[in-house]
């Protein structure tokens, strides 16, 4: 068999915050999942993006530790257009979460910007710019 991606898994210190963040663009969680030490959401297609409280993971790998000097994964969710990047933008970063790079139009044709998790991974917001294939 030729192995496949399944599932993405993040680490994460609050399992309710990071939830709430993932909610917000529009995951379909649900609500009694915020005390869990394991969270799954099905995404199209039947990929599915996985939450573990870092207790979860030491619980198997005692000597886990975070990365650190910068992220090793980045996630990137799609909207449907170039204002929506920066509504949901400021939307996000009006409810308190980390703004990281404000939207810009980038070089490669997509109004692009970046905010971070609660556990400081980044997370992409774009939208192909009109004109561009």
């Amino acid at each position: 068999m030729t192995p496949r991606i399944a599932v993405i898994e993040l680490v994460v210190a609050d399992m309710a915050a990071s939830l709430a963040f993932y909610r917000r663009l529009g995951l379909d969680i649900p609500a009694g999942a915020d005390t869990e030490p394991h969270v799954e959401a099905e995404l199209p297609g039947g990929l599915k993006l996985a939450w573990d409280t870092v207790d979860t993971i030491r619980s198997f790998d005692p000597a886990w530790a975070p990365p650190s000097g910068g992220h090793r994964a980045a996630l990137a969710f799609e909207v449907d257009s170039p204002s929506e990047v920066d509504s949901l933008y400021a939307e996000l970063v009006d409810a308190g979460y980390e703004g990281h790079l404000k939207p810009w139009d980038a070089f490669w044709g997509m109004r692009y910007a970046t905010l971070h998790d609660p556990d400081g991974s980044p997370v992409d917001l774009f939208a192909q710019l009109p004109d561009r294939p």
